[in-house]
């Protein structure tokens, strides 16, 4: 029986994903699932709506579901908690307005998760700014490996392999071994210079340096706003599929593929150790490890710098919100 913790589960993510969890999409239709779903008291109205339309799709693998508004309930003995609940970004609002506010969220949740979860529990941050929001409910949770804390970049992996995909007229299964590095922010690094499509350097076979620099990069970079300025709301159905990729590379594998995850930094590539950084990881469905040997150019070593500096700075902007 596995037990999984959503919070925000009555927002639009919540509702993209949660179905694909119950109907066994996710952990295996042999896995039965109990879903703990947690909403701000004021949202548990919607989510009796969602529970009452989860019941009625009676999936087999569904097992149960814990509806509720206190941490500490929704997070007992879970054993992945899936983050999603934030506050979004308001027009005119600055980042580190949105960070101060979504940092004391992050606490109680880390402080519930330590108390509450079971021994085995995994978690990944979806809410932004969610690598410093994973750091927050980290070091608020003591107990809980630093290894089993997750920051979610797949979104933007995904993003850069279909706009590798469509540039090179291929399916993204062609596509390998993309990387973002850094923070889930404008200056986060998608790492073209070693992505593989049919096996050949990328920079081979598009062969076009100026539209990797003056196209993909900020493509990727800026695309969650792309698409609010397009449908008038933040990206719903490809985030809650990136949550999927996230779970299933950490729980299934990886392959001899990368998947980008935000994880707490060991001190790879120098990046100042206890920072959640992206990096290219590799899984073999039991443990993860950042791939190594890896070398940039000067161009990729600016980039990673800025982000890395983004980081310490927001760090530095919670620092009272962390134990130790």
């Amino acid at each position: 029986m596995m037990r999984i913790a959503v919070t925000g589960a009555a927002g639009n993510v919540g509702y993209a994903l949660l179905y694909r969890l119950a109907s066994g999409a996710v952990f295996g239709p042999d896995t039965p699932v109990i879903l703990h779903l947690i909403e701000l008291e004021s949202a548990m109205p919607a989510l009796e709506g969602v529970v009452m339309e989860l019941e009625d799709c009676a999936f087999p693998a569904l097992r149960g579901i814990v509806a509720t508004s206190n941490p500490n309930v929704g997070f007992d003995s879970v054993s992945w908690a899936l983050l999603l609940a934030a506050v979004p970004r308001k027009a005119g609002q600055e980042r580190g307005d949105l960070l101060a506010v979504n940092a004391r969220i992050f606490k109680p949740i880390g402080e519930a998760l330590n108390e509450r979860a079971a021994s085995d529990v995994r978690a990944l941050v979806v809410g932004n700014p969610c690598n410093t929001n994973a750091y927050v409910a980290h070091r608020n949770a003591p107990e809980i490996p630093a290894d089993r804390w997750f920051a979610m970049t797949a979104l933007d992996h995904n993003r850069a392999k279909s706009a590798l995909a469509r540039k090179a007229g291929v399916s993204v299964d062609d596509v390998r071994r993309m990387a973002i590095w850094g923070n889930h922010s404008p200056t986060m690094y998608p790492d073209y210079r070693h992505a593989l499509i049919g096996g050949r350097p990328a920079t081979e076979v598009v062969g076009d340096e100026a539209w990797f620099e003056n196209d993909f990069i900020p493509e990727v970079q800026n695309r969650g706003a792309a698409i609010i300025k397009a449908r008038g709301q933040s990206s719903a159905a490809s985030a809650a599929n990136a949550v999927i990729s996230s779970v299933q590379a950490v729980r299934d594998g990886t392959g001899d593929d990368w998947m980008s995850l935000g994880v707490v930094s060991r001190g790879e590539y120098d990046v100042p150790k206890g920072l959640v950084f992206s990096y290219p990881v590799l899984s073999n469905g039991s443990t993860h490890h950042v791939v190594a040997g890896i070398e940039h150019g000067s161009d990729a070593q600016a980039a990673l710098k800025r982000t890395v500096d983004e980081l310490l700075a927001e760090r530095d902007g919670v620092r009272d919100l962390v134990r130790g």
